[in-house]
């Protein structure tokens, strides 16, 4: 589990091509201190294992159906990713409950700088919007954030200096990917109350 606090900013140093999947390098010093084998690493909110790990950079293989349902098919030699760590046991929870398990890619729609904050536009994808609430929160990219409108196919964020400074949403264009992960208890929710109005709830 993570909280969808960035650690860090890596970067992808190489990418391996295979017949099925693709195998990423990714510098970081932050998330390769301490990291070995089976190891979990959020990559832009997509959560993946360790292969291999040498100095500040670790190896990571994607499968054909995560390349598919995430902006990770996207990723070139010198991309900037976001890196978390899974959170601890008893650590704080400085974000809220993220997965790493990528519900949809949205797109960045447009950007409105301030002195202070920037207010960033994120494209919904059909199906998610019921899960997006104002107030409520939503990763992306793997970052932890709340969300300020939520329309039926959109939805906006409020950045601050350190978030843009620190992660990728800083050097994001419009037209650019981003992985989406709405929030899990929502979508227990969901199924709870839709077991109890079809009555499946009551017959187990």
């Amino acid at each position: 589990m993570f909280t969808g606090i960035v650690e860090e900013l890596g970067e992808i140093t190489a990418v391996e091509t295979l017949d099925d999947a693709c195998r990423f390098r990714l510098r970081g010093p932050v998330v390769t201190e301490g990291a070995k084998h089976g190891d979990s690493i959020a990559v832009n909110g997509v959560c993946l294992t360790v292969v291999e790990h040498e100095g500040d950079e670790f190896t990571a293989d994607v499968m054909a159906e995560t390349l598919k349902r995430s902006s990770l098919g996207v990723l070139a030699v010198g991309s900037r990713v976001n890196l978390e760590r899974p959170t601890a046991v008893g650590s704080r929870l400085g974000g809220h409950i993220v997965q790493g398990h990528v519900d949809g890619t949205g797109e960045i729609l447009g950007r409105e700088p301030s002195k202070n904050w920037e207010i960033v536009k994120i494209s919904l994808p059909a199906g998610l919007s019921r899960y997006v609430v104002e107030k409520g929160s939503i990763t992306v990219d793997g970052i932890s954030l709340t969300v300020v409108d939520a329309g039926s196919d959109f939805f906006t964020v409020s950045l601050i200096p350190t978030t843009l400074a620190l992660t990728t949403l800083g050097i994001k264009q419009p037209g650019d990917p981003v992985n989406l992960e709405v929030d899990v208890i929502a979508k227990y929710v969901e199924r709870m109350l839709g077991d109890r109005l079809t009555g499946e709830g009551a017959a187990r």
